[in-house]
């Protein structure tokens, strides 16, 4: 594998996690209810919880899309 290819590798992979996080972020903000009723009957989870942990899930995720795939994918740009 080349460095353009890795390059177009790392850009489609900043592309579909940076759009999976706009997703998860739209539908917990404009599900949440729905979401928390479904948790609490699925999981057991107390309503007051999914609030809580759907914000550390959205902020794993964008630290975790940052640091494995954007950081590299500008690291990548600037050595060419």
């Amino acid at each position: 594998m080349n460095l353009d290819q890795l390059t177009d590798l790392f850009k489609w992979m900043t592309i579909i996690n940076i759009g999976l996080l706009s997703l998860s972020s739209l539908l917990i903000i404009t599900l949440k209810n729905v979401m928390a009723k479904y948790h609490e009957k699925l999981f057991g989870v107390k309503q007051q919880h999914i609030a809580l942990m759907a914000y550390a899930y959205l902020g794993m995720f964008k630290v975790l899309t940052i640091v494995f795939i954007l950081v590299p994918y500008i690291s990548l740009i600037l050595i060419q």
